[in-house]
């Protein structure tokens, strides 16, 4: 009774989303020890499970509430949001290039309540509901797209969000780039406008990563140096500078076909960003290679979810909106093992829903709650369908 009243939308989805967050609790636990150990303090592994438990539960109030939002909304918000996130990206990337002596550039900082976020994330999302509603629109008017006249509706917001948050944080910058190419794929953008978006987006990332490494300065708020250092230690597999690929992979190998078992990881004291960017590497080594790809096996059935969704909801728009803004928490979940196994430079991703974090936590929970927002309209569908067969 209490489930068909207050948890709408896809079962399924619901039961993906509960057991990655409550299994998140254990290595979170397990790789916090090397938080005590870096930072010291008063902190202590309990207390940084227990910060962990509060995000989560801001995170699931933000996705049961979500979920009751008619997607009309999700439509309208597109456009009030997108000079709203452009003015956050503006003050991000002008607030500093420090503070308390780190890289801050990516970073919101509100000195009353003395909260940080980052507004990159909360921008991706907002630029793929905006691309989605853009293509539902061209669709519903019959509208003819091109490079030519989509450039101030379409191209210039996408490029003027990510070159915002490109200098600062290139990974999300790609990322966000990659799924918004993939979602005007999808949407019906002629090919030759989806690579010529392409084409003009390197460009101006050559340009500018050119202009740095050239006439640039080494300051933090430029980050092409550590770009460049990253890419060449990943090319370099023999470099002595790539600690946190070789720890990594080490911890893979330790962790064989079953692994040592919960809380057993050795090398979550010496891998770096263990309880966020690594935590896929302390999972392999505690739970085994049958650990790590059950939790892949999670993430591909989520991804079919998403896909099911998109494909019953009969109206464009809610497809597309589904597709938009679930497509990127895969990519981003792909990226963070792949890195861990080392398919792919150290990027700095979370893995959605398990790594300890803030922001990229409560934008990925409210992004499952736009997907059970439309979800919840497809049984509606059905309901309906089945009172006129009657």
């Amino acid at each position: 009774m209490f489930f068909n009243k207050y948890i709408k939308g896809d079962k399924y989805l619901w039961a993906f989303i509960s057991l990655l967050a409550i299994f998140s609790f254990l290595p979170v636990y397990s790789a916090s020890t090397n938080l005590v150990t870096t930072y010291g303090g008063t902190n202590t592994v309990f207390s940084y499970l227990l910060k962990h438990a509060l995000f989560l539960f801001i995170g699931f109030c933000i996705l049961f509430f979500t979920q009751f939002i008619d997607y009309k909304y999700f439509y309208r918000m597109s456009i009030i949001s997108m000079p709203i996130v452009l003015i956050l990206l503006v003050f991000t990337i002008s607030q500093g290039k420090e503070l308390d002596g780190v890289n801050a550039s990516r970073w919101l900082h509100i000195p009353i309540i003395n909260i940080s976020f980052q507004t990159s994330n909360i921008a991706g999302l907002v630029l793929f509901i905006y691309c989605a509603k853009y293509l539902a629109l061209a669709k519903n008017n019959k509208k003819k797209m091109s490079l030519k006249n989509s450039f101030f509706t379409l191209l210039f917001p996408i490029f003027f969000i990510i070159g915002l948050i490109f200098p600062a944080n290139g990974s999300t910058a790609a990322i966000v780039f990659i799924s918004v190419l993939i979602l005007l794929f999808i949407g019906g953008y002629p090919i030759i406008g989806v690579i010529g978006i392409l084409s003009i987006g390197v460009f101006f990332a050559s340009i500018y990563i050119y202009s740095v490494i050239t006439w640039g300065d080494k300051n933090p708020v430029n980050r092409v140096y550590t770009w460049k250092s990253r890419i060449e230690n990943f090319l370099d597999h023999g470099s002595e500078e790539n600690y946190q690929i070789k720890q990594s992979k080490t911890a893979i190998v330790l962790g064989n076909k079953f692994g040592r078992g919960p809380g057993k990881s050795v090398l979550k004291a010496f891998l770096p960003q263990s309880s966020s960017d690594f935590i896929y590497a302390i999972i392999i080594e505690e739970y085994g290679s049958f650990g790590g790809i059950i939790l892949l096996f999670i993430y591909i059935l989520i991804l079919f979810r998403i896909i099911i969704i998109a494909t019953k909801i009969q109206n464009y728009f809610c497809s597309l909106l589904v597709l938009s803004v679930g497509f990127p928490i895969i990519n981003q979940a792909l990226i963070n093992m792949g890195i861990a196994v080392g398919l792919f430079p150290v990027t700095g991703q979370n893995l959605p829903l398990i790594s300890a974090g803030g922001t990229s936590m409560w934008v990925t929970f409210f992004s499952f709650g736009i997907i059970l927002s439309v979800s919840k309209e497809i049984i509606y569908e059905n309901s309906n369908n089945e009172i006129l067969s009657q």
